[in-house]
């Protein structure tokens, strides 16, 4: 059962890691994710903790972002301290976040490496959206120490660009992956969204063609989710568009699966696929496998040692309390070896490697069984004590993953 910590008194300075959240802190595998919140415009189908505005108070608009999140790593390591982890790992999402001028990005990149114990072989990511870059730009990532970059492109086809609000014009995406190898990144990414409505199986085909057609050893694809509140979701609750056929997004994927296969890309993550192990995003892959990462930004969540909390959401309000001397967490809760137990199974199902049998309940390891006869699990992984999905297994992951853990 979650354990919800109180937290006392609001402007409390520090958030306090107990001794059971730093037991092998210093073994285990540590990231850190940096939240960028601006975007230039909101795309119709996005959730996220994005704004728009430059407008959003002092130390919480773009010009003073990059010292605000420099405070936050600062007290990062005051907490985590005084054994600090060594940093394997560092994730710079959005929003958008370059639309900060590179430099900034640097300067958080520096402040880690003086903060902190970092790898050597430590890998660096970006996101982008391929409008806000240029050469230039990337060479000034990659000079930083960025070593790779993950590009939003979406899809190649301009309405299917025009119904999910993105602003760049097809072929964008794949010119800015060229440009990313030309600055020196040898690890590239692009994100691919299927089933947005009015998509055609020639426009997917296309999206697919472009991706194998262009300088990238990482693929992302996921499914179009229709979330509450977005415009999108506004738009089919009113008859404008329909919604994303379950069918039709199975076969997206397929079709994504033996594109990719076909172009020398292998699944190691349901919804990712890379050329070699070492073009995994080996961020993602300390997510997956339940281990240690602080998030900063608004709405940033961080996990340690099974204690796991998450920032206030408005940037102003971040700041605020960064200025403060207070701690940004809004509230944080401690999961027990149930929980915990729990997330490993359903984070590692989703892998290529599986998990153990051994970490399923008893009627987990029944249904397992079951899941084998039925075509979703593996027989020869199985055998040697191991739950792997099959290709069928990969379409009904999440129901997989339900029917294992009771």
């Amino acid at each position: 059962m979650n354990t919800v910590l109180p937290l006392v008194e609001r402007a409390v300075p520090e958030l306090v890691l107990p001794e059971s959240a730093r037991e092998g802190l210093t073994r285990t595998p540590f990231g850190l994710y940096v939240h960028v919140p601006f975007c230039a415009t909101r795309c119709g189908y996005c959730d996220f903790n994005t704004y728009t505005s430059d407008e959003l108070g002092p130390g919480a608009n773009r010009a003073e972002y990059a010292g605000t999140a420099v405070d936050e790593l600062r007290r990062a390591a005051r907490v985590l301290g005084p054994d600090l982890p060594t940093v394997s790992t560092v994730f710079v999402g959005g929003g958008t976040p370059t639309l900060l001028p590179a430099a900034d990005l640097a300067a958080v990149l520096a402040e880690v490496r003086r903060l902190f114990s970092v790898a050597d072989d430590v890998e660096v990511t970006t996101e982008a959206n391929p409008e806000t870059v240029d050469r230039g730009y990337l060479e000034r990532l990659r000079e930083a120490g960025f070593t790779r970059v993950s590009l939003g492109m979406q899809s190649a086809a301009e309405h299917v660009l025009a119904v999910l609000d993105r602003r760049h014009t097809p072929g964008r995406a794949v010119q800015a992956a060229h440009d990313a190898r030309a600055a020196g990144f040898e690890h590239v990414n692009l994100d691919l969204i299927y089933g947005t409505p009015g998509e055609t199986d020639a426009d997917w085909a296309a999206s697919l063609d472009a991706v194998l057609a262009s300088p990238v050893d990482h693929v992302s694809a996921y499914a179009l989710i229709v979330e509450e509140g977005t415009r999108l979701a506004r738009r089919i609750s009113r008859g404008e568009l329909p919604m994303p056929d379950d069918d039709v997004l199975a076969d997206r994927y397929e079709q994504a699966d033996r594109t990719l296969r076909g172009g020398g890309f292998d699944w190691y993550e349901v919804s990712n696929w890379a050329t070699t192990d070492a073009a995994r995003c080996r961020h993602n892959e300390l997510y997956w496998a339940n281990a240690n990462w602080w998030g900063v930004g608004p709405g940033a969540h961080s996990h340690v040692g099974g204690l796991r909390w998450w920032n206030v959401k408005h940037p102003a309000a971040y700041a605020d309390r960064l200025a403060a001397g207070c701690s940004p967490h809004a509230d944080a809760e401690l999961l027990d070896d149930a929980d915990r137990a729990l997330e490993t199974v359903m984070l590692g199902l989703r892998l290529r490697e599986g998990l153990r049998l051994e970490l399923l309940s008893e009627l987990g390891r029944a249904r397992a069984a079951e899941s084998v006869a039925r075509g979703l699990l593996d027989p020869a992984a199985h055998a040697a004590g191991r739950a792997v999905l099959t290709d069928r297994g990969r379409l009904l992951a999440d129901a997989v993953v339900r029917d294992l853990t009771d």
